[in-house]
């Protein structure tokens, strides 16, 4: 491609083009001004020639034809280095015009990325750059150094109407107003000197000025001479189609009417005048100073011997300190001789010649550390190169080593930098070399932040061309650039830039920057006004939780300030504050299944289904579960969710505040729409589909279509009531939000969402999304094939009698055994009544239903035992635990139901409480034939008294145990008083082992405090017969051992009556053990009151009763047999007139249910090693000590050295046995009978007369009957040791 065809090429053509210096009279200045035009601004658009077609001939002598010329005219007070003020002021000018004339709609969506990257270069990058860097590159001209900027010629423009005007023409020349360029001799002031005469043709004809322009000719030469005849328009005023003054009048305004007195003759004297002056005048003028310079310059410094010379003249002067001039040059200096022979060869078209001479001088230039006049050389060849369209990496090297030397020279040489800079940047960008390009753009960015915007924009569009496209460096670029064109208050640019960066981070992770860039460009569409575009940015940034908590304050307050400023409610589709937490969202509703408590709905299903299950009436012909009953019961709602008219559906949805700062939301309400049941296929009109991927960027305004269908809908609220609520959520905080909506009609009820109110000022709608939505209804509905959409569409059937329910009195903190008595309030506002009332818990150890007689009695007085004893009426409890209450009972209108129940905290920990009550409808057309009411309580018990019993049985004693009671106090800081023990049934008696005043002083247990105390347990069991029919008149009757002083002591507590007797039995249950093993197994109750003055709050009141319940403590051993023998235990006797007879009775009890076959063996002295062999290895049984097997030879010979103990040295025995040595007897179940024995003593001692053994069988009474796991059928059981001392009489 022709270089001169490139944007640089134009450039270069435009800005390095001959400069004509032009002075006139004030007269000359008013004529022109009649045109709305100055002098100049009149001529410059002739000034440009694109075919002069003007024969050049410079240095050969072949002549080549110049096409391409323009001449630059200026007045003589411009001919100077600009004011940098004056200049960054038309910099700022050139860019605040470009944002006014910006005609895209700042309103719209910037375009997507890929959109962008299809756009031609033409489109990408904005058209008034060229302007700005045009304007820039002019803010360094008529600089010293260089020639291009050096008046070719004077033109000297006088009046006609001017007085004296030849003198005038010599008095323009000759004033001091003229440059400094020739003042101080920078330049030549041999200049070409041209001559115009101005007459106004309404100030009278042409004959005075021709005159005077006969006179001029005599002066000053005739080819130097013209006559320029303006405003020839005499008539009116003429308006221009495309008038040519417009792109040279900056400061003109659609008003100004330019070049209205110019006709069409005015037109060709200029262009003609403009055309004489360039082919006849400034063109041979250059011409002949390059032949001559060429010449001069030839003769004195090309050739080899003159290069040595140079070289020699300038030797040392690489040792001179750095300048940033170098040494001073005038205009006849060689150096400046040879720069201005390159300047005019270049603006002439002969770049050969131009850069033989740039690199001739640029030595010299080098070598003088002239550094600023060397950067200007380099890059004059690296232009020329570029001109030239050869090595273009010779051309790079120039402009990088003029671009880096200017950079040296500090502040003196930036601007001249960015000039080069720019040069350079359009060379790399027909090479398209964009990524160099922009580095080149970055580098030439200054302190001065509007200059720093337009190249920072440039260099974005330069990554934004580069292959392939290096987008995160393109968007990061115009965030900076953007930065800078918005601290300007350039904003209609930021606003630009800004919007462009938005397709790059669109849908990228980079949550910092695409933050920042939305924020800054809400503010400045909040700074023209656009709200509702602000708006929409600053909705972007709400949700910022990554950023610090200084940052979300300032989102936050001026995303409110630019609602407050826009003066209007927004509402927006997804607000992003705050973060709602789909997946919790949650549906309470109550079709025949209602709930009594909030938190009865976050029980198990199946907890609820086992509790119900018996409840629940079942179809005439086949049994079927409930799940499917109700689906038969109300058939044609089968697939649906079914609610009642009048009740509300609970939404439990969580709001969360992501920011660390706190937030106020207000208003909080449901979106619904309630439509006919026969209106049901119509009712998915309204459906506001939001795409469930979509991510929380998405949040913007709604459209005008789903704006108006919302509103339809939010308006219509007739049909249902809604709750709202204000809810204030801290820094990161949580809240579970519980909405609710009432239907008031029967129809088809579909929750859409929810909205909500943003500080008061802006309100947010969510869609519950089918994709979002899980299902969590809290019936748990029996359709899992129903489609996700019908979780939240429900079908309204008529209003239904409801019961409301409510336990009085029920703590939520216990210690364990604390009893009280409660009361169940049923309560059913509607006049419809309801009845065939049925109760089921699933802790009967902890909740039982009393009778209704119950409700008068005063506790804990109710308790204690009555003189006149009567069996118990139990409640009428169905099978598997159902309470029935009696059938003519209904519950309507505002009289409650009230109804006693018991409580005793049966065990430490937290506890879960259900409570089910079955009812039916009184109404028999009801869509429903019953309801459920479900209660859910939680409790926790805390330790108070931990019981434990040991029974042994007691040594020499019948059908007495002792008991080892122990005690512990587990609370924290309860003093607890022990009442009384208790046994439960009517065959066991239990008393004191010693007097309690001496076992337990204190009377109470404090905190942490142990106590031991031991009973003696009685066994009063009779016959079979007897003892049964007793238990089943008075099951729960037993004995009862009071633990406090008698001066202490009031009425026993009756433990065989309900409350107490109930709670025992549910005990039992609990322990499940066989009949068999509960024969000789005890219960029982230990009764307890904490003491009033250490009660906390929030525990059970102190008055209330302790119960401890101990169930199946085992009073059996592995031996069915045991016995006693009674006799004396001392005797005297005289020896000398014969031998001691002593009578003794062994009294045997057979404890078990089977016949007893006992043989009772008396071992005499012989035999009695070889016996007790024997009977050690068999099975030892009865009162001794069990020893682990590995030590049962050791236990065996400590018997028979116990027996050889008593025998004398001479194996003579002390006593013996008379009478036969076995005696078989057979005792029948739970009986006793006696064995009378004798010994003979033959000497005074202290015997131990445990020398026998027992042998024992058991045989069942009945064939099929067993004897039991866990005794024996067979056994040998040694004596036990009894002392008899036998005393010498006096």
């Amino acid at each position: 491609m022709d270089p001169a065809k490139t944007s640089l090429g134009k450039m270069l053509l435009e800005e390095i083009t001959p400069v004509v210096m032009v002075l006139r009279t004030p007269l000359v200045e008013e004529s022109c001004l009649k045109n709305s035009l100055s002098f100049i601004e009149m001529l410059s658009p002739f000034c440009d020639f694109n075919n002069i077609d003007v024969p050049v001939r410079t240095s050969s002598d072949q002549p080549y034809r110049l096409q391409k010329f323009k001449l630059r005219l200026f007045y003589e007070s411009d001919i100077k280095q600009p004011d940098i003020v004056v200049a960054k002021e038309r910099l700022k000018q050139v860019i605040t015009e470009a944002g006014e004339k910006d005609r895209s709609d700042l309103s719209t969506d910037p375009l997507d990325i890929s959109n962008v990257l299809a756009s031609s270069k033409s489109e990408i990058s904005p058209s008034w750059f060229e302007i700005f860097n045009k304007e820039l590159v002019r803010t360094v001209s008529f600089s010293e150094h260089e020639a291009f900027d050096h008046p070719v010629a004077c033109v000297s423009v006088v009046s006609s109407k001017d007085e004296q005007p030849i003198n005038k023409f010599v008095d323009l020349f000759n004033t001091n107003k003229l440059p400094s360029l020739l003042n101080d001799g920078a330049m030549d002031p041999k200049i070409l000197k041209h001559y115009v005469l101005v007459h106004d043709n309404k100030d009278g004809p042409s004959e005075k000025a021709t005159k005077i322009l006969t006179e001029m000719k005599n002066t000053f030469g005739f080819n130097g001479c013209h006559l320029l005849c303006i405003n020839s328009s005499q008539d009116e005023q003429i308006e221009h189609q495309d008038n040519p003054w417009v792109p040279y009048k900056f400061d003109s305004s659609p008003s100004q009417d330019l070049g209205c007195y110019l006709n069409i003759d005015d037109f060709n004297e200029i262009k003609d005048l403009i055309q004489e002056l360039s082919s006849k005048h400034i063109i041979p003028y250059m011409e002949q100073k390059v032949r001559v310079l060429n010449q001069q310059i030839s003769a004195t410094r090309k050739g080899f011997k003159n290069q040595i010379k140079n070289l020699w003249w300038r030797k040392g002067k690489e040792d001179t300190p750095d300048s940033s001039n170098g040494p001073m040059y005038t205009y006849s200096s060689v150096e400046s001789q040879i720069r201005v022979l390159g300047d005019y060869a270049f603006m002439l078209g002969d770049y050969e010649l131009a850069l033989s001479n740039y690199r001739l001088i640029s030595t010299d230039y080098k070598i003088d550390k002239a550094w600023k006049r060397y950067a200007g050389v380099q890059e004059m060849m690296g232009l020329t190169y570029f001109m030239l369209d050869q090595s273009r990496k010779e051309a790079d090297n120039c402009m990088e080593n003029a671009f880096n030397t200017y950079l040296k020279l500090g502040s003196s040489g930036r601007q001249n930098a960015t000039r080069c800079g720019l040069w350079w940047i359009e060379m790399l960008k027909m090479k398209d070399q964009f990524k160099e390009a922009a580095t080149v753009y970055f580098r030439i960015c200054s302190e001065e932040l509007l200059h720093s915007a337009v190249m920072l924009e440039q260099a974005s569009y330069c990554y934004l061309l580069s292959q392939p496209p290096m987008l995160h460096k393109y968007g990061f670029h115009l965030v900076l650039s953007g930065d800078r064109y918005k601290k300007c208050d350039q904003i209609k640019h930021a606003i630009r830039t800004y919007r462009n960066a938005v397709s790059v981070y669109k849908g990228t992770p980079w949550s910092y920057i695409k933050d920042h860039v939305h924020f800054h460009i809400g503010q400045c569409y909040g700074f023209l006004g656009m709200y509702d575009v602000a708006f929409t940015h600053m909705l972007e940034v709400l949700a910022c939780s990554h950023q610090s908590k200084a940052t979300q304050e300032l989102f936050l307050r001026e995303f409110l300030q630019i609602v407050q400023k826009a003066g209007k409610t927004f509402e927006v589709l997804r607000l992003q504050l705050p973060v709602i937490n789909i997946s919790s969202l949650k549906v309470d509703f109550e079709d025949h299944r209602t709930y009594a408590l909030p938190g009865s709905t976050s029980v198990k299903e199946s907890v609820w289904r086992s509790l119900e299950e018996d409840m629940i009436p079942s179809l005439p012909t086949v049994r079927t579960n409930w799940l499917e009953l109700q689906s038969k019961l109300l058939p044609k709602y089968k697939e649906s969710n079914i609610c009642v008219a009048g009740e509300a559906i609970k939404i439990a949805i969580e709001f969360k505040n992501p920011l660390e700062i706190p937030i106020s939301i207000s208003s909080v309400s449901l979106i619904c729409e309630l439509s006919a049941t026969s209106d049901e296929t119509n009712s998915g009109d309204h459906n506001f589909n939001v795409d469930a991927d979509a991510s929380c960027s998405t949040a913007g305004i709604w459209n005008n279509e789903e704006h108006e269908n919302l509103r339809e809908i939010i308006s219509d609220t007739s049909s249902f009531s809604l709750s709202e609520v204000n809810i204030s959520l801290g820094g990161g905080e949580a809240n579970l939000v519980q909405l609710t909506v009432t239907p008031k009609v029967e129809g088809i009820l579909k929750i859409v969402g929810v909205r909500w109110k943003l500080s008061g000022s802006v309100v947010g709608f969510y869609s519950f999304g089918s994709n979002y939505v899980k299902k969590k209804i809290a019936k748990g509905r029996r359709k899992a094939k129903q489609s996700p959409g019908n979780y939240l569409k429900f079908i309204v059937i008529q209003s239904l009698p409801k019961l409301e329910g409510f336990i009085h009195a029920l703590p939520e903190k216990a210690y364990a055994g604390h009893l009280q008595n409660l009361v169940l309030e049923l309560r059913n506002r509607s006049e419809v009544s309801v009845k065939n009332l049925k109760m089921k818990t699933s802790h009967p150890r902890f909740l039982n239903i009393g009778k209704q007689e119950d409700l008068d009695l005063e506790f804990p007085a109710c308790l204690e035992k009555k003189t006149n004893v009567s069996p118990p009426a139990n409640p009428k409890i169905a099978s598997h635990g159902v309470f029935l209450f009696p059938e003519d009972l209904s519950v309507q209108g505002e009289n409650p139901l009230l109804w006693p129940l018991w409580f005793r905290a049966a065990v430490p920990g937290n506890i879960s409480l259900q409570v089910v009550i079955y009812y039916e409808m009184g109404d028999q057309s009801s869509a429903m034939r019953y309801r459920i009411l479900r209660m859910h309580y939680n409790l926790q018990v805390l330790p108070s008294l931990d019981v434990s019993f040991k029974i042994s049985p007691y040594p020499s004693r019948l059908q007495e145990f002792l008991v080892h009671m122990d005690v512990v106090n587990k609370t924290n800081s309860e003093s607890i008083q022990v009442n009384q023990l208790s046994t439960i049934g009517s065959h066991w008696e239990i008393s004191l082992l010693q007097p309690i005043d001496t076992i337990f002083p204190s009377q109470s247990l404090i905190a942490g405090q142990a106590f031991s105390c031991f009973f003696v347990l009685k066994s009063c069991r009779k016959s079979l017969s007897t003892e049964e029919s007793t238990s089943s008149l008075f099951p729960h009757i037993g004995s009862n051992v009071s633990l406090v002083p008698d001066g202490s002591k009031g009425a026993p507590f009756d433990t065989s009556k309900s409350p107490l007797a109930g709670f025992h039995d549910y005990e039992r249950l609990q322990h499940g053990i066989s009949n068999q093993e509960a024969e000789n197994a005890v219960d029982f109750i230990l009764i307890s009151r904490p003491l009033k003055s250490n009660s906390q709050p929030g525990v059970a009141d102190a008055h209330h009763v302790f119960s401890h319940h101990a169930c199946h403590c085992s009073t059996a051993s592995t031996s069915p047999i045991s016995w006693v023998v009674d006799g004396p235990r001392t005797r005297h006797h005289d020896f000398s007139s014969s031998f001691c007879e002593i009578n003794f009775r062994m009294t045997i009890y057979n404890s078990s249910n089977a016949l007893a076959s006992i043989i009772l063996k008396t071992l005499d002295s012989t035999s009695i090693s070889d016996q007790l062999s024997d009977e050690a290895s068999g099975n030892q049984v009865g009162w001794h000590d069990v020893s682990l097997a590995k030590d049962s030879k050791i236990e065996s010979d400590a018997l028979r050295n116990h027996v050889r103990k008593s025998l004398l040295p001479e194996s003579v025995s002390p006593f013996i046995w008379s009478g036969s040595s076995s005696t078989g007897v057979q005792i029948k179940p739970l009986s006793t009978t006696e064995i009378p024995l004798q010994i003979c003593v033959f000497s005074p001692g202290t015997y131990d007369l445990s020398n026998y053994v027992l042998n024992w069988n058991l045989i069942p009474v009945n064939d099929h009957e067993s004897v039991g796991e866990r005794i024996q059928s067979s056994g040998t059981s040694l004596g036990y040791p009894y002392y008899l001392t036998v005393l010498p009489s006096d």
